[in-house]
């Protein structure tokens, strides 16, 4: 077990830090449950086989949270086991849905490190709890925020990214946005203050947003499993496909995305559903 409070990566000098961010796989120890008509260890799975067909390079794997949907210690098994596959260290943080008591202890085995900062040598990236257990919404507990702020003073000269489950801002999403991070704007407060401070990705939300705020990236990716429709009032879900996200971070500061997404008829979940 890695029982760090962070990981080192070995990069080269001269090269960018490359991230696969998957997000929300939301997965039942049932290998034949349904999340509104997805079976989310399949749709899981096929995204992990698109990963590899990409061929695409990647450092490091961030999975921010909702990794189980029952909470199962057998939905977190076949998450490890899946995700080992890809060969890459892998750290993860917890969403509303999960238990945050038990995934320490099944997801800490190596590839995977429950470690709260990933360290290069020009990026620091901080892994945030946002869980409040037995709510949706999200929040930052007082020790979070002050270790924010004492990792941008501890390496100023380290560009910094963060990486929590609940979105900080609103998503223009009425009935999903009373399940943000209720103290987002304290995170953006300490981060848009800080030059070193390059941004925020995050998941929960089940949708692709991009949105800068000064040196600020804020990032949302969709799930690996159901869609949520930008911009509705009342729970709706969308056709769009599951998808993952990879993130470059250039020595410069300078950070890249591109979204991916599976074909777009597959995974396609019960439109009429009314909520879950």
């Amino acid at each position: 077990m890695n029982t760090q409070d962070y990981l080192t990566l070995q990069a080269s000098e001269a090269g960018p830090l490359r991230i696969l961010q998957i997000t929300d796989t939301h997965l039942f120890g049932d290998p034949a449950k349904e999340l509104l008509g997805v079976n989310t260890r399949d749709s899981f799975e096929a995204v992990l086989k698109s990963v590899k067909a990409d061929n695409q390079a990647f450092d490091l794997v961030v999975v921010t949270g909702d990794i189980s949907q029952d909470d199962s210690p057998a939905s977190y098994q076949v998450f490890a086991e899946a995700i080992a596959t890809l060969a890459k260290p892998i750290v993860w943080l917890p969403g509303n849905h999960d238990d945050g008591l038990i995934m320490p202890d099944l997801l800490s085995a190596e590839p995977l490190s429950s470690v709260d900062r990933v360290l290069t040598e020009h990026w620091q990236l901080l892994m945030l709890n946002s869980q409040v257990r037995g709510f949706t919404f999200g929040e930052l507990a007082q020790q979070q925020l002050d270790f924010v702020s004492e990792s941008l003073t501890e390496y100023p000269d380290r560009y910094t990214l963060v990486f929590v489950h609940h979105n900080p801002v609103p998503m223009g999403c009425r009935w999903l946005d009373q399940h943000r991070m209720k103290n987002g704007e304290s995170l953006l407060s300490l981060l848009s203050a800080a030059p070193n401070a390059r941004g925020v990705v995050w998941g929960h939300v089940h949708q692709d947003w991009q949105q800068n705020r000064d040196h600020l990236h804020l990032i949302a990716t969709p799930s690996t499993c159901i869609q949520f429709k930008p911009r509705s009032e009342q729970f709706a879900l969308d056709k769009r496909p599951p998808g993952y996200r990879y993130l470059t971070l250039n020595p410069d500061g300078q950070l890249l995305t591109e979204l991916k997404r599976l074909p777009d008829d597959a995974f396609v979940p019960d439109l009429r559903a009314q909520g879950y």
